[in-house]
């Protein structure tokens, strides 16, 4: 049983689970398994973060942890979480920490890990530091005042990232400002992206309405970004851009809508992506990595194009881990956040982004005549809070209706039941060829688990 990682590395509230104490006992443990796993020493770690108001303490706690034990630190500053994955494997450095709660809430807060080649660490890593984080003996010993090791800032590390994103479009299309003349509507969710995103398109040609670019550190999120995408349906239609698109907190992940105002989601985008590579015989192998949450619709068309859709569970890592066995070209998830393998090693909203503006010019159509490549089955997908997120897995009522529901499919849906990987909560889906279907499989199994242990 895990007591910390979940399956995007530590999350929870600030000052709650999340204090400066608990941050450097874990910078501690994560220098002393860096200290004992790597072949020099000292050790090198790259840290960035987001700009809610937590970060900074959080990260100055962790940057304690880790260099009294001699770990050396350089911070990247407020940067995208994918920043810091290529920077990682670019610089050579043993380990990069993003301080980050995604598309969550202002008040919460995470640390995730990320190996030197730029992957984000596998469970059994982490498993190994929560061990000595619970073993930690107190007082802790640490070492004499001449192994302590050093922290700078280095702003170069940002600029070094968006140096690499302008490269990329100005390779995939050839052109210095291929974007000239595309007007594009960006929702930068007050986090990560707002001194990228805007930047990043103005200096490849397009023209760039900017919303939600002014973090405060509390407004992160805050009815705006990927997780409130009518914001961005609204302003693309007010503004009659060609596009929009809405990034999360921390920018690995990136939504659309059209010109018509209608969103985009990641389904869509890796189906585009993946038939219009396929049809270019460079879809090799032809594989798309997804998980259990996206769409049937999707598997079908990819189906009907002799292109298999292969399925993970929820969680980029997972999505990551598939495409290296594999071999896969493209992998994600509903929500936006896409591998591009070729480009990154984790999901990259602004790689997301550059590579649907690619597929934008080379279709040379409305953004609305390319961006809805299947259609979808209805699906809908309910979160339960319950005392045990794991009972539902032996309760024989939960069991009985999960039973009854797949049954009542068959071939026309699924049923997705899974525990919640950040908070104590059930999530369920359904979808199917008809809403009818849906509700009559979806409503037996939720009131199952409410009765059972709601």
């Amino acid at each position: 049983m895990r007591h910390y990682f979940g399956t995007d590395g530590v999350r929870g509230v600030a000052n709650d689970l999340l204090t400066p104490d608990f941050a450097l006992r874990l910078g501690r443990a994560i220098a002393q398994q860096l200290l004992e796993t790597v072949p020099h020493h000292p050790p090198r770690v790259l840290i960035g973060r987001d700009p809610r108001r937590s970060g900074a303490m959080l990260e100055a706690a962790l940057t304690s942890g880790l260099c009294a034990l001699g770990v050396q630190v350089t911070s990247a500053g407020v940067v995208p979480t994918p920043a810091i994955a290529y920077l990682t494997r670019e610089g050579h450095y043993d380990l990069g920490i993003v301080i980050s709660a995604s598309h969550n809430p202002a008040h919460d807060n995470g640390i995730k890990l990320i190996g030197g080649d730029g992957y984000k660490f596998p469970d059994e890593y982490e498993a190994h530091i929560e061990a000595r984080l619970l073993g930690a003996p107190e007082p802790f010993p640490y070492p004499p005042p001449e192994r302590i090791g050093r922290w700078h800032y280095d702003p170069r590390e940002s600029e070094q990232y968006l140096l690499f994103l302008l490269h990329l479009m100005r390779e995939l299309t050839g052109e210095r400002e291929p974007l000239r003349g595309v007007h594009i509507v960006v929702d930068c969710a007050n986090g990560a992206a707002s001194a990228y995103a805007p930047a990043l398109l103005h200096e490849l040609g397009a023209k760039v309405s900017t919303f939600h670019a002014e973090p405060d550190g509390d407004n992160i999120n805050r009815d705006c970004g990927s997780t409130h995408l009518t914001t961005l349906q609204r302003a693309v239609l007010e503004t009659n851009a060609d596009l929009g698109v809405a990034y999360d907190g921390d920018a690995d992940r990136a939504l659309f809508c059209d010109e018509q105002g209608d969103p985009v989601d990641g389904d869509a985008i890796m189906t585009l992506w993946a038939l219009t590579r396929h049809h270019q015989q460079t879809l090799n192998p032809p594989v798309v990595v997804a998980t259990e949450m996206s769409n049937l619709g999707m598997q079908r068309r990819l189906e009907a194009e002799g292109i298999q859709l292969h399925r993970t569970k929820v969680g980029d890592r997972y999505v990551a881990e598939a495409m290296r066995y594999n071999g896969a070209l493209i992998g994600g998830e509903q929500s936006g956040h896409i591998i591009f393998r070729e480009r990154a090693t984790t999901g990259d909203g602004l790689i997301t982004t550059l590579e649907v503006l690619n597929l934008y010019l080379h279709y040379q159509k409305p953004f609305s005549e390319i961006a809805h490549p299947f259609e979808p089955y209805p699906q809908k997908l309910i979160t339960i809070p319950v005392r045990d997120k794991h009972a539902w897995q032996t309760h024989p009522d939960i069991q009985a209706q999960i039973r009854a529901a797949e049954q009542l499919l068959g071939t026309r849906g699924r049923l997705n039941v899974r525990a919640s990987g950040t908070e104590n909560a059930i999530r369920i889906m359904a979808e199917a060829e008809t809403l009818e279907l849906v509700e009559a499989a979806l409503t037996p199994v939720a009131e199952a688990v409410r009765r059972a242990l709601g």
